[in-house]
């Protein structure tokens, strides 16, 4: 797989610029255009800029304009120039490392010096992000002449998360979504709401380890119901909640999170019937919904085969996990009793953040194309070379998610973590995503969201781990 260019064309730069247009001074134009492209993550820290004489030529401008275009950079800290090596992009204080998802509720892996971090599933910001934050900073002051408390959620934010659930094939009402703090959040306002302390939830195994977690500590007791890497055991839900004595279910329906595994619409509908045959809420998990790779899946969300079901959604992987947002969609009925429960944990998300959402959803929702086509290049890559690398693993593609869940020929998923963290690479073993916190130590999930390069680094050590492990 390709590494990352460092090198910025002249011809390259050209076409990101654009034509420029307004009034304003040449050099101001160059410098403000490489700024934003900073700003929105089309230039990266540490991009070596096209020297001043190939600027000049491709430009048409003066050497004078471009050397105070690149003087302008330095002194508002987004460039750096060293004798003889050129001009350098920066960001300003520096680029901050980490911001890694944990897999374990209030625990935080530390990478090692120049280790690479393989335990998160989400992707980095979307190009052009930093735009929709200068937009919504614009929309802000029409907010801030009031107290600022939404518990519920901004007005405008909630119509456009019930809009794209109508464009999905769910019609939905704004009264019916709460903006969360996340799709965590969701799942334990939801859980507070409708469950009694004690109550049994079944989750399939594996299943995301936090919400799991979060599950126990309202006092759930989770029964594991397993799951294969061809996806859930409709048959076996349906027995398993025909027993009896479970009050919820946790369902992942979409892109299921490690195992990549898509339910179709039959599933779905059977899922639903069985939940409200046995008078179990369902709690459905939608934060990868739109992650899909290859095409557009024709399923509809779960909730439109069951009126009762209670569904969590998030931004974080979507759109960033630093937005911070997610959102319950519940059942008119039960709106009340969890917007209750919601105002005991805090009272609303913050305003900037979901004006940023709304402009998102309202204008890209999903995944936006370069990401979408950067993970699926990733997935591809990763799991050939995987393949190539190590044929005695069994993994399936997936057709979405962040990541490949793969089956090991021998229980030694903690031996390989353990063996790759002393070379620099922190994998999480398929033990942390076993709903009974033990077992599943045949099975390693690999996230592919990482760029290219930082893959390509991490493939021979993972690699290496197996083979002296196994």
């Amino acid at each position: 797989m390709p590494v990352i260019q460092r090198h910025l064309p002249a011809r390259r730069l050209r076409g990101m610029l654009g034509e420029r247009a307004g009034e304003q001074p040449a050099y101001t134009w160059l410098s403000e255009g490489i700024r934003h492209l900073v700003a929105n993550g089309r230039v990266l820290h540490g991009t070596m800029l096209p020297s001043e004489r190939e600027l000049v030529a491709e430009l048409g401008m003066s050497r004078t304009t471009v050397t105070r275009a690149y003087q302008e950079l330095r002194e508002r800290g987004f460039a750096e120039a060293r004798q003889g090596s050129g001009t350098r992009i920066r960001i300003p204080g520096g680029e901050i490392g980490g911001g890694f998802e944990p897999l374990a509720v209030g625990v935080q892996e530390t990478l090692p010096p120049g280790g690479i971090d393989l335990t998160c599933g989400a992707p980095t910001a979307p190009l052009g992000l930093a735009s929709y934050y200068e937009r919504a900073l614009d929309q802000l002051p029409g907010y801030i002449g009031g107290m600022g408390y939404y518990p519920m959620g901004l007005p405008v934010l909630r119509e456009a998360i019930a809009a794209d659930y109508a464009r999905r094939g769910l019609p939905t009402g704004p009264e019916q979504i709460i903006v969360t703090a996340g799709a965590l959040s969701g799942v334990a306002t939801a859980a507070r709401a409708v469950l009694a302390r004690g109550a049994r939830v079944l989750a399939e195994s594996p299943s995301y380890p936090n919400s799991v977690t979060s599950l126990r500590q309202h006092g759930a007791r989770m029964t594991a119901l397993p799951i294969g890497p061809e996806g859930s055991d409709v048959p076996g839900i349906e027995a398993a909640l025909a027993r009896g004595g479970i009050g919820a279910m946790l369902c992942l329906p979409d892109f299921h999170n490690p195992t990549g595994t898509l339910l179709d619409n039959e599933g779905r509908e059977r899922w639903a019937r069985a939940l409200a045959r046995n008078g179990v809420q369902g709690i459905v998990d939608e934060t990868n919904a739109e992650l899909w790779l290859d095409e557009r899946p024709p399923v509809f969300p779960m909730a439109k085969f069951g009126e009762n079901l209670i569904t969590v959604g998030s931004a974080s992987k979507t759109y960033w996990g630093g937005l911070r947002l997610g959102w319950i969609r519940a059942p008119r009925a039960l709106v009340g009793a969890i917007n209750q429960v919601r105002a005991t944990v805090d009272l609303g998300a913050p305003v900037l953040e979901q004006l940023v959402l709304n402009l998102l959803i309202t204008e890209r929702a999903g995944l936006d194309g370069q990401t979408r086509a950067g993970l699926r290049k990733s997935r591809d890559w990763l799991h050939g070379a995987l393949e190539a690398e190590l044929p005695e693993w069994k993994i399936r593609k997936p057709g979405g998610g962040m990541s490949l869940w793969c089956n090991l020929p021998a229980p030694r998923s903690m031996a390989v973590v353990a063996r790759a963290r002393k070379a620099g690479l922190v994998l999480s073993p398929g033990s942390t995503f076993a709903v009974d916190d033990h077992g599943l130590d045949h099975w390693l999930r690999v996230p592919y969201a990482l760029d290219g390069e930082h893959l390509g680094q991490a493939l021979p050590l993972l690699v290496a781990a197996w083979k002296a492990v196994a």
